[in-house]
Formats: structure tokens, C-alpha cells, sequence
């Protein structure tokens, strides 16, 4: 049995490595090192919703998750579908609103997880204080560069760039404006916003 050590790694980083684990040699049994139960139970969760056995137990110190593909049928989501594009609206730089450093650390790792994601939006929107994950300087432009690569639109309200004065500084995506923003967000069938 293949082992993936997560020891050491935080938070989403063991799901995000079991994940590509998983999809990478979906027909191998694995065994997942990680050093908390936040870890060990996110995990359980993911290899379970994709049709996979667990069992856990401890494991120098932390926990040992082995995980048997196929050993039992995944579960069936149902859900509503929407129709027309799915609009993600960040008008911060920070998820949230309690504590701005752990705000910031929330945004980005959202957008990392994002990249990784089975779907993702088709199309980002920036405005206020959210238009400076776009420029230089921002510690999401590789995250955000990935997803536009995948098609994700990334668009930045051209008003709040020069409001900040960084405009010309703008290093994903393009400049957009707020008639184009209410128009994607009237026609969306989904908006998430953060």
C-alpha cells in the first residue's frame, strides 16, 4: 500500500494532496499520514463522498487513514441546477469578517483550493478592496493566472483600481466595469460572494 505523508501540512493542503492521490491512481489503496483530526476527518469525508473505504487509527502521533477504492458505491448528490454562469463576486481582501489576518489566509487558500476544484466559476469579479488580489504584489496572482488559464474570466472594477491607484499595476485578468457587473450579475444563474 502506497503512503502519503500530510504530517506537518495545513489546512486544506492534506485534502488537496489525498484528492490529486486519489484521482491520480483512482484503483490503488492508499495510506494518508496526517498529525490532527481536523485532517483525518476531512479526508474520511472526501474519500467517502468518492466511493471509497476507510479506516482510521493511530499513528505516531497522529493518524493512519487507509483508504480501499470502490469498496463501497459513491454517494449521488442531487441539488438544484442553475442556469446561466456562475458568478464568484470578492469585494474584500479577506474572507469574512472577524480577524483580518485570518481573513486573508481563508481568501487565499480558497482561491488555491479553487484551482483544484472539480468545477470552478465562470468568471471572477473584483470591486473595492477586492481589486487589489489583482495586482502586483498580490500573493494570489499564480492562483488567479491558473484559473484564468482554465477560461475563468477575471475581471477587476476599473473605478475601484484607480480609486486605489493601481490600475496600472494590474496583473490578472482585464478592467471591467460596474454596467458589465450588473449585467453578469442579472443574467447569472449562480453568485457567490465572498
Amino acid at each position: 500500500m502506497d503512503t502519503l505523508d500530510c504530517r506537518g501540512q495545513q489546512c486544506p493542503q492534506p485534502v488537496i494532496q489525498t484528492r490529486r492521490r486519489i484521482l491520480a491512481q483512482p484503483d490503488v489503496p492508499c495510506r494518508v499520514l496526517v498529525d490532527d483530526s481536523a485532517s483525518r476527518d476531512n479526508i474520511s469525508r472526501l474519500a467517502t463522498g468518492m466511493g471509497y473505504a476507510i479506516k482510521t487509527s493511530d499513528f505516531d502521533g497522529g493518524f493512519a487513514i487507509d483508504l480501499t477504492p470502490g469498496a463501497i458505491a459513491a454517494p449521488k448528490t442531487v441539488g438544484s441546477v442553475a442556469t446561466g454562469p456562475t458568478i464568484l463576486f470578492i469585494a474584500s481582501d479577506r474572507m469574512g469578517s472577524g480577524d483580518q489576518k485570518l481573513g486573508q489566509i481563508l481568501l487565499k487558500n480558497f482561491i488555491f483550493t479553487l484551482t483544484e476544484s472539480d468545477t470552478t466559476p465562470d468568471a471572477i469579479y473584483f470591486v473595492n478592496n477586492g481589486v487589489k488580489l489583482t495586482v502586483g504584489g498580490s500573493d494570489l496572482i499564480e492562483p488567479l493566472t491558473a484559473l484564468a488559464d482554465s477560461g475563468v474570466d477575471i475581471a477587476s472594477c476599473g473605478l475601484c483600481l484607480e480609486f486605489f491607484g493601481v490600475k496600472e499595476a494590474l496583473s490578472v485578468g482585464r478592467v471591467s466595469n460596474m454596467l458589465e457587473l450588473t449585467n453578469a450579475l442579472q443574467g447569472a444563474g449562480r453568485i457567490i460572494r465572498l
